[in-house]
């Protein structure tokens, strides 16, 4: 019996390949993030802090992370239809990779814009 080959993430057909790109997506670490304290938070308190993504954007990010296990999404038999979002213990694993990602952008960034900058001026 062979042993499982490590993930391989050039491999289109290899699940791990799907995942760093869900986690890197911009609108899914904002819908994290605003989950972050625990609590749960309905579409449109969402929307708010996310102000820029569509509602569109919005609710495939949610059901991506919904299918990942990120987050949990509960509907209630009410009217109006009430529906809450909330993190989970998966999700919040994700916070030390997020806060490291986001350290190293704040470290960076003088770098990053210069390069932007540099490169602006080569292809104008």
């Amino acid at each position: 019996m062979r042993a499982p080959l490590p993930p391989d993430l050039f491999d289109p057909a290899c699940p791990s390949s799907a995942t760093p790109f869900q986690i890197g997506d911009k609108w899914a670490g904002m819908v994290l993030t605003c989950l972050r304290d625990g609590a749960p938070r309905r579409f449109t308190e969402l929307r708010v802090p996310m102000r820029r993504v569509s509602s569109k954007v919005l609710a495939e990010t949610l059901r991506a992370l919904e299918r990942d296990g990120m987050i949990t999404r509960a509907a209630y038999d009410e009217l109006p239809p009430r529906v809450e979002y909330a993190i989970t213990d998966l999700g919040r694993t994700l916070f030390p990779a997020m806060d490291a990602c986001r350290a190293w952008a704040a470290e960076h960034l003088p770098a990053v814009e210069s390069a932007r900058a540099a490169y602006a001026s080569r292809t104008s």
